[in-house]
């Protein structure tokens, strides 16, 4: 498989398209009716992944967060977002694996990616998740970069060198999207969404500041709560997938914009571009009117 065996032309993804995915909550409305993200992410290792998907899920805008993990990394989790939820229960979609190594992957974290994998909900899938998307059934959104896709392809005996992946990202997207059953959303300077039926997507880069630690997961975060807000449409039509990821892709780019010129158009930290993604998505809601 190459990526040129795919030929289909991209869509750019604007506020305009974007705005038709948020989801603001009617006066009616409730915490499970506007949509709950389960989380099995971080590890000892890596806490700060679950701190920072869960900080940008809640701020940009669902009903609840459960987050499922090792003790320690639920306690630093609620010190900074005290109305996450650390048991149990129902959700709408799933998010599985930002900061974890499945190298490192002890017996309890495994049994809650299983039982999430296994729970038939939406499913957005990261780093430390990526090889159990063979045992996905619902409809499934991965988030590699270019790295984790090739090491992904490679483990399937696609040769996908990253180098290949860097020259040819859209190429790539979605060739991986339809090798694999799965949306894509391709992380890089230029972010792009792919489906397996063949859509693309681009999302124009933000600013180069963006390429720091951090920012996948909170990207993870972000398309993870706009999952959610869209569980069940998603399970009626998987090609929701797509434009859903781009969304988030559109609302996370443009909350780094926002906390770059917060900053006189300088770096900002993750925390700093998560204090934005309600602005991001305000102005989206805005233009849905």
């Amino acid at each position: 498989m190459s990526s040129a065996d795919v030929t289909v032309p991209f869509r750019s993804w604007s506020a305009e398209r974007a705005a038709a995915w948020i989801r603001v909550p009617a006066r009616d409305d409730h915490k499970y009716t506007r949509g709950v993200l389960g989380v099995v992410s971080g590890s000892r290792r890596y806490p700060g992944a679950a701190v920072l998907g869960v900080e940008a899920a809640l701020h940009t805008g669902l009903g609840m967060v459960r987050y499922l993990g090792p003790r320690t990394v639920g306690d630093a989790v609620l010190a900074r977002r005290p109305e996450a939820v650390t048991s149990d229960g129902r959700v709408q979609a799933w998010l599985l694996g930002s900061g974890q190594d499945p190298a490192d992957r002890g017996k309890a974290t495994a049994r809650r990616l299983d039982a999430a994998i296994a729970d038939g909900r939406p499913l957005v899938v990261d780093a430390g998740a990526l090889d159990l998307l063979p045992r996905a059934s619902a409809p499934v959104v991965m988030t590699p970069h270019h790295g984790e896709l090739s090491a992904l392809l490679g483990s399937r005996g696609i040769d996908a060198p990253r180098e290949a992946i860097d020259a040819d990202p859209d190429g790539w997207a979605r060739a991986a999207a339809r090798e694999l059953g799965a949306a894509v959303l391709l992380k890089g300077p230029v972010t792009w969404a792919a489906a397996p039926g063949g859509e693309l997507l681009r999302i124009a880069g933000g600013p180069a500041w963006l390429g720091t630690a951090g920012a996948g997961d909170a990207l993870a975060g972000v398309l993870g709560a706009l999952l959610a807000g869209h569980g069940d449409r998603v399970l009626d039509d998987p090609t929701a997938l797509a434009p859903i990821a781009a969304t988030a892709s559109w609302v996370h780019t443009r909350a780094a914009e926002l906390a770059s010129a917060a900053n006189g158009g300088g770096p900002f930290t993750i925390l700093g571009l998560v204090e934005r993604l309600p602005h991001a998505v305000g102005e989206l809601a805005a233009l849905g009117r």
